[in-house]
């Protein structure tokens, strides 16, 4: 199977799930009158020297999102205003946006440098910047000749 393949298997499956949550919890939140589950959209890559989280969170303020780093555990999650205010006279005639709590969750490896880990939020885009520990990036090893010749000598010259 090649990467495009694969990747975009990938892509179908994280949509597929994305709409489960959100058909789930839209049928919890009309029996219930609760705040919906809103599961926004994440790419996570790696690079050599750090891995990159992108989430998607139109719409919502960056003061409302938390952002914290426990076990090797990355943990977005925040709240995303309803459109209408649901006090007051008015009649809504359509409402697609999905609001509510959201939690997203991403188990790094080992390797990563907790304390340089940085986040940016543009135009809806949260972006995240988890630096990779020195002791996991990759180097070259230089080998060492050894002061002293070990050339094992034949008797016979």
């Amino acid at each position: 199977m090649t990467n495009r393949t694969l990747s975009s298997t990938l892509d179908r499956m994280w949509t597929l799930n994305r709409a489960l949550d959100q058909a789930l919890s839209a049928g919890f939140d009309r029996a219930s009158r609760s705040p919906q589950l809103w599961v926004p959209a994440m790419d996570v890559a790696e690079k050599a020297d750090a891995y990159l989280i992108n989430v998607e969170l139109p719409g919502v303020e960056p003061s409302q999102v938390e952002i914290n780093f426990e076990q090797n555990v990355l943990t977005i999650r925040g709240t995303k205003p309803r459109s209408f205010d649901t006090e007051g006279e008015y009649r809504v005639y359509t409402a697609e946006r999905v609001s509510g709590d959201f939690e997203r969750a991403v188990r790094l490896p080992d390797f990563v440098d907790s304390e340089r880990i940085e986040a940016s939020y543009d135009h809806g885009l949260l972006r995240i910047l988890v630096p990779k520990a020195q002791t996991a990036q990759p180097r070259k090893i230089e080998i060492k000749a050894s002061a002293t010749d070990h050339r094992v000598t034949s008797g016979a010259n």
